[in-house]
């Protein structure tokens, strides 16, 4: 027996089932990797960021997220180099899904229970989103913006629903705006820490200085 189709579990109906003590021999999501690229490039080298947002609250399976991912890291790596850009999945599939699995052989109606424990048994995972939520984020040099917007249009037509892709007005993934990271890395308020960048502590006697 086969998948279902993801039309079946697109709506978010129920309240969130994540695997537990209770809810066990759940199969591993297909997503495995979520961040691409090069993820350990500095705060600094990758200044534009563009996100992929969703317009619909749904669900969104974990193959069609490793999908969509596998098609942006493809189109990025074949046009813009494997080196001058990062993706990261935003979402993660911890719903589970069921399916109560009934016999289709010929005879079936002889054996089947019908509606008796109709509960379900794991089948799958997907990921709940609202709307306006990020499905992934790409931060790359502005010269390949382009690129970009191009590989995430791509990756759309792996999920259901409709999408927006939306450049950015902040420095890559941080929470600062292009004007305010570049004014406050200069007078030396923040420092890099790894993707991001952290607020230097100033003693009220101690003058600030650039790095």
């Amino acid at each position: 027996m086969g998948r279902r189709p993801a039309r079946c579990y697109r709506y978010q109906k129920n309240k969130p089932y994540p695997k537990s003590r209770y809810c066990r021999g759940v199969p591993d999501p297909k997503i495995r990797i979520f961040d691409l690229g090069r993820k350990k490039a500095g705060v600094d080298e990758f200044p534009c960021c563009i996100h992929l947002l969703s317009l619909e609250k749904e669900q969104l399976s974990s193959e069609a997220l490793e999908a969509g991912r596998i098609a942006c890291n493809k189109y990025l790596a074949t046009n813009a180099g494997k080196d001058n850009f990062h993706i990261r999945v935003r979402c993660h599939p911890f719903h589970v899904l069921r399916i109560n699995k009934m016999l289709s052989c010929a005879g079936a109606d002889r054996l089947q229970t019908g509606m008796r424990g109709a509960f379900g048994k794991p089948n799958g995972l997907v990921a709940r989103i609202d709307i306006g939520e990020p499905i992934m984020s790409v931060r790359s040099k502005d010269s390949i913006s382009h690129h970009v917007r191009e590989a995430l249009r791509r990756a759309k037509y792996k999920f259901p629903g409709r999408q927006e892709i939306v450049f950015s007005k902040n420095w890559g993934f941080t929470k600062y705006s292009r004007e305010e990271f570049i004014e406050k890395r200069r007078s030396g308020v923040l420092r890099p820490d790894g993707v991001g960048c952290q607020v230097v502590k100033i003693h009220p006697f101690q003058k600030p200085t650039g790095n």
